[in-house]
């Protein structure tokens, strides 16, 4: 059951699969884990074959614009690296829990400020700022105001997380 597998409530992982909730990049990597498929394959819906994969704009804009969450990188099935767009909003912050997972995190502000909070400790982030991160530690992303705030996300896992 993939409550059990991902540690999940059968009503949240009811509420992704009917679009209603957002998943935290955390989540979605349990969530292709217990699957036993890729991130990418819950994500994407663009060309992908066994030498790359592409993930289009629409209109200039990469990913869901209206979605917290968009894969929009690392779509190769072997690429350990995965590259999201996250478009925190004060309401999907509220509820959103404080995220940790194996491996690597990079965050990139592209537009807006966003707080990061980790370990105890809070940064603001303006764009153009840059942040690595231990994921493992728990963290969270919320914007600063209402301002439309999009952040570059780059996961990276270990070869043990594939």
């Amino acid at each position: 059951m993939l409550a059990t597998k991902t540690g999940l409530t059968k009503s949240y992982l009811s509420k992704v699969e009917r679009g209603l909730s957002k998943p935290s990049i955390e989540v979605a990597l349990k969530i292709a884990k217990a699957l036993n498929v890729s991130v990418e394959a819950l994500f994407s819906h663009d060309h992908q074959d066994g030498k790359f994969g592409i993930q289009r704009a629409v209109n200039g804009v990469s990913g869901d614009p209206e979605s917290y969450l968009s894969l929009v990188g690392g779509l190769h099935p072997a690429s350990r690296t995965r590259v999201f767009i996250v478009r925190p909003t004060i309401a999907s912050s509220r509820n959103r829990l404080v995220s940790h997972h194996s491996g690597e995190e990079i965050l990139f502000v592209l537009r807006g400020q966003v707080e990061v909070k980790i370990n105890g400790q809070t940064e603001v982030l303006r764009p153009g700022d840059c942040a690595s991160l231990d994921p493992e530690s728990p963290h969270k992303l919320s914007p600063v105001s209402d301002v439309p705030t999009e952040v570059l996300v780059v996961v990276s896992s270990s070869e043990e997380d594939n």
